[in-house]
C-alpha cells in the first residue's frame, strides 16, 4: 500500500453502511489512495464465479445476487446491490484497474446460511440499531439525519480518506463492547468465517488487501482470535446444495432488509445523491418540478428557486451542514404542493423511493424456464417493469391473444407478474385488462416452477395435471378447468376433465355442485372465444346441471337458517346465469324453469329463495304479472312471519337486481309491499328493519326518490289500470319497436337482419 495508508499495519478494513452513497464515495476514495492488491467483500463466496458478469455492459444495477437451495428454490436469499452500494463500487473499482485486482466474497457461504433453521435470537438479547445509538449519542433523534450530516454531506474527500473509516470503526468497537453481538446470534459464526478468509488472503497478498463490510463487523474482524477457535465455531454447520445467479432488483425493494440485513427508506434519493456530483438539492428539486408538471400541476422555475432557498434556510436554522431529504421534502410541500400531502406523496413514491428496475446480461445463469420466459417476453414485446401499468388486450389479435396465454400460464404456475382487472368500456370476452408489475421475488417463483418443465407451456401443463390429481373438492377442479382454457392448455384438459367427472360423480352436496357450474359455463364461453375445443367440458357441465335440477328443491326445503338460505340464494343466481350460457340440450332451460316454479310456490322454502325464484321467472317472461302479484300477496299475508316476508322482499327486489326499477313501474307490487310494511307490528318491524334497509338502501338515489314520491302520493295518484303513466302510450307500438331491429342486428352480429 502507499499514500495515507502506508503507515497502517494489517489489512485495510472499510466499515460501511450498506446502500449508502456517502460510504460508496468514501470507499472509492480509500481504494484509490491505498491501491490494495485484493478486495474482499461481505457476501456469499458462491457468488465469486459470477463476479465477472458485473463488468458486462448488459449489467445495470440495482441487481441482486440470488442463492437458492438446488432442490427447493423457495429457500432463497438475496444480496441486493445498487449503483450507490459500497460493495458494488468496490467490485467495479477492482475490475476497472489496468491490472485487474482480485475481488472475492468472504461472508458465510450460502450453503450453510440456507441450510440453517431460522429461529429467534437469544431470549433477553438486545438488538441495537448501531446508527440509532450513535445518532442519540451525538444529540440526534433521527439516525438517518445523523448519517446524512456525518457521511452523505461530506462534499469533498479529506486529506486522509481513511479517517472516516477509522472513526466509525472506533465507534463500532465501543458499541460491540457494550452490546456484544447485539442479539444477532449468527454474527459470531459469520465473522469467524470472514477471519478465515482474511487469513487465506494474508498468505497470498500479505496485508496488502482491503475488506469492505458492514461497519458493525469491523471490531470483530480486528479482534485477535486463533484459527483453531474460529474453526471450532464453523465445525458441524449444516449444508445444502445451492445455486446462484444475478437477478434484476428494484429501488423499491432496497427499502426492505435483504441478505445484508439492511434496508433504506429513500433509495431514489440516495441514487440521486450518488449520481449528482454537484448541486444535488437544486437538481433534485428540478426533477420534482418536472414530475409535478407531468401531473398537470402549475410548477414554474420560480417555484424551484424558492424551494431551493427554503430548503437551505431550513438546514441553516437547524444547524445542518446542508439541506437533507427532510428539508427538501418540506420545501416541496410548502412551495410546489401548496401545503398538500397528496402531490407530495407522488414525489415521495416516484423520486424518494422510485421504481428503477435493474438488468442482468443474457449470459447470467438461469433455469431453462426463465430462458424460455425471457424469449417470449422479447418476442411479444412484453417488457418486465417495476412500475405498475395496465395492459389492454384484444383477444381477436394474435399477438394480444399470445400475451394473454402467457400471463394466464404464469398465474397457473404461481408467477404473479400480471393480475386480471376489470376492462374499461367493455364486458365482452374478447377483451382483457391486466395490471403488470415485475417484483424481484418473481425470479424465485420462476426457479421454483422450473421443476414442472423447461418451457412455460410444458411447465403449466404439468402443473395443471398435478393440481387436478391432487384436488380434493369439485370446486377446485372446476376452477382449474377454467384456468386451463384461459391458458390454452389443451393437453392438460383430458386429465382435468377426468378429475372433474370423478369428483362430480361422487359429490352429493348440492351447494358444491351449484358453486362449480358457473365456472364450467364460463369456461365454455372462454373456449369459444379462444377457439379451444371444449365439447367434452360441455357434456360434464350438462350432467352437472341435471343433477342440480334434481337435488336443489329438497335442499332448499331442509330447514335452512338465514345464513344458509342467503348462501343458497347466491347459488341459485349462479346456476341460473350458467344455464343461460349452456346449450339448451334436451330442454335443460325448461327443466330449470320448473325447478324455479317449485321453489317459488313451496312454503317450506325460505322466503329469500322463494322471492328470488319468482323474480328470475318474471325476468325470463315465464311468470305472468298476475301470478307474480299472487305469490307476493301470499308471501306478505298476515299469516306469514315478518322475517320470512322481509326475506321474500329481499330475494325478489333486493339491490343489484333492478328490483327498484321494477317497483317504480309496477303499481300492484309496490302497493303490496307498502300495505305489508304498514301492517307489520312494531316489535316485528324492529326485527326486520336491518334486512329491509339492506334491501332498499342498495337502490340508486334516483330510484329511491321516485319510490318515496309514489308512496307519498298514495294509490289515488297512480294511473288507473286502463291508463298509461304520464309520458307513455297506452300500449306497445309494434311499428316503432320493429324500427330498432336493424340496429340491433348490426350490434349483435355485425350485419343487418
Amino acid at each position: 500500500m502507499s499514500g495515507p495508508a502506508a503507515e497502517r499495519r494489517g489489512p485495510l478494513l472499510l466499515g460501511v453502511r450498506h446502500h449508502g452513497p456517502g460510504s460508496a464515495r468514501a470507499v472509492r476514495a480509500a481504494l484509490d489512495a491505498a491501491r490494495p492488491a485484493a478486495v474482499l467483500i461481505e457476501g456469499p463466496p458462491e457468488g465469486d464465479a459470477l463476479l465477472p458478469l458485473a463488468a458486462d455492459p448488459g449489467m445495470r444495477p440495482p441487481v441482486a445476487l440470488l442463492a437458492h437451495a438446488a432442490d427447493d428454490p423457495g429457500r432463497a436469499a438475496f444480496w441486493p446491490l445498487a449503483a450507490f452500494s459500497p460493495e458494488w463500487v468496490a467490485i467495479r473499482w477492482a475490475q476497472e484497474q489496468d491490472a485487474a485486482v482480485p475481488v472475492r466474497f468472504i461472508d458465510l457461504p450460502a450453503t450453510h446460511t440456507l441450510a440453517a433453521e431460522t429461529g429467534p435470537d437469544a431470549a433477553g438479547s438486545v438488538r441495537p440499531d448501531p446508527l440509532a445509538v450513535l445518532a442519540e449519542t451525538a444529540g440526534y433523534d433521527d439516525p438517518e439525519r445523523w448519517w446524512e450530516d456525518v457521511v452523505e454531506h461530506r462534499g469533498a474527500v479529506r486529506e486522509d480518506p481513511l479517517a472516516a473509516f477509522e472513526a466509525l470503526g472506533e465507534a463500532m468497537g465501543a458499541l460491540r463492547e457494550a452490546y456484544g453481538d447485539g442479539g444477532h446470534a449468527r454474527d459470531p459464526v459469520r465473522e469467524a468465517y470472514m477471519r478465515q478468509r482474511m487469513r487465506a488472503a494474508r498468505r497470498e497478498f500479505g496485508d496488502a488487501y482491503a475488506v469492505v463490510c458492514g461497519a458493525w463487523h469491523v471490531p470483530a474482524l480486528r479482534a485477535k482470535t486463533t484459527a483453531a477457535a474460529d474453526k471450532a465455531l464453523l465445525t458441524g454447520l449444516p449444508k445444502v446444495k445451492v445455486e446462484t445467479t444475478w437477478v434484476p432488483w428494484t429501488h423499491r425493494r432496497l427499502a426492505r432488509a435483504g441478505g445484508y440485513g439492511a434496508g433504506i427508506t429513500s433509495p431514489g434519493w440516495y441514487a440521486h445523491l450518488f449520481a449528482a456530483r454537484d448541486r444535488p438539492v437544486e437538481r433534485w428539486l428540478t426533477k420534482a418540478a418536472g414530475l409535478l408538471r407531468e401531473e398537470d400541476r402549475q410548477v414554474s422555475p420560480a417555484h424551484v428557486i424558492e424551494a431551493v432557498r427554503l430548503a437551505g434556510t431550513l438546514a441553516a436554522v437547524r444547524g445542518r451542514p446542508a439541506a437533507g431529504l427532510t428539508e427538501t421534502l418540506e420545501a416541496v410541500r410548502a412551495v410546489m404542493c401548496d401545503g398538500s400531502d397528496i402531490p407530495l406523496a407522488l414525489v415521495e413514491d416516484r423520486l424518494v423511493v422510485g421504481d428503477v428496475l435493474g438488468e442482468v446480461p443474457e449470459g447470467a445463469p438461469v433455469v431453462p424456464l426463465q430462458r424460455d420466459l425471457s424469449r417470449q417476453q422479447r418476442s411479444l414485446r412484453l417488457k418486465a417493469e417495476a412500475q405498475e401499468r395496465e395492459l389492454e388486450l384484444d383477444l381477436r389479435k394474435d399477438t394480444d391473444a399470445a400475451k394473454s396465454l402467457l400471463l394466464h400460464r404464469l398465474r397457473l404456475l404461481g408467477i404473479g407478474w400480471g393480475t386480471p382487472a376489470a376492462s374499461r368500456g367493455s364486458t365482452g370476452t374478447f377483451r382483457e385488462t391486466w395490471r403488470l408489475r415485475w417484483e424481484p421475488e418473481l425470479s424465485v417463483r420462476v426457479a421454483e416452477a422450473g421443476i414442472w418443465g423447461t418451457t412455460v407451456l410444458a411447465a403449466a401443463t404439468a402443473k395443471a395435471e398435478a393440481d387436478a390429481a391432487a384436488a380434493a373438492e369439485l370446486g377446485e377442479v372446476t376452477a382449474l378447468a377454467e384456468r386451463c382454457l384461459l391458458a390454452g392448455l389443451s393437453e392438460a384438459l383430458p386429465a382435468v376433465l377426468r378429475a372433474l367427472a370423478d369428483r362430480a360423480a361422487l359429490d352429493t352436496d348440492v351447494a358444491r355442485l351449484a358453486q362449480a357450474l358457473p365456472a364450467l359455463a364460463r369456461s365454455l364461453r372462454y373456449g369459444d372465444v379462444r377457439g379451444t375445443d371444449a365439447s367434452a367440458l360441455g357434456t360434464v357441465a350438462g350432467g352437472l346441471a341435471e343433477r342440480i335440477c334434481v337435488a336443489l328443491p329438497p335442499a332448499c326445503a331442509a330447514g335452512l337458517d338465514a345464513d344458509a338460505a342467503g348462501e343458497l340464494r347466491g347459488h341459485v343466481d349462479g346456476v341460473h346465469g350458467a344455464i343461460g350460457l349452456l346449450d339448451d340440450v334436451d330442454g335443460l332451460r325448461e327443466r330449470w324453469s320448473a325447478v324455479l316454479r317449485a321453489l317459488a310456490g313451496r312454503d317450506a322454502v325460505p322466503g329469500v329463495i322463494r322471492g328470488r325464484a319468482a323474480r328470475l321467472l318474471l325476468d325470463d317472461g315465464r311468470l305472468p304479472a298476475k301470478e307474480t302479484a299472487r305469490l307476493m300477496g301470499l308471501a306478505l299475508s298476515p299469516a306469514a312471519a315478518p322475517p320470512d316476508a322481509a326475506g321474500w322482499i329481499d330475494g325478489f327486489a333486493g339491490g343489484g337486481t333492478g328490483g327498484g326499477t321494477l317497483l317504480v313501474h309496477d303499481d300492484r307490487l309496490l302497493g303490496l309491499i307498502d300495505a305489508w310494511l304498514v301492517s307489520v307490528p312494531e316489535g316485528a318491524f324492529i326485527d326486520v328493519l336491518p334486512l329491509l334497509r339492506r334491501t332498499f338502501g342498495a337502490y340508486e338515489p334516483g330510484v329511491k326518490r321516485t319510490l318515496g314520491e309514489l308512496v307519498r302520493r298514495g294509490p289515488s295518484a297512480k294511473p288507473a289500470p286502463d291508463r298509461a303513466p304520464e309520458g307513455f302510450a297506452p300500449a306497445l307500438d309494434p311499428a316503432r319497436a320493429d324500427a330498432v331491429l336493424p340496429v340491433l342486428g348490426l350490434l349483435l352480429s355485425g350485419s343487418p337482419g
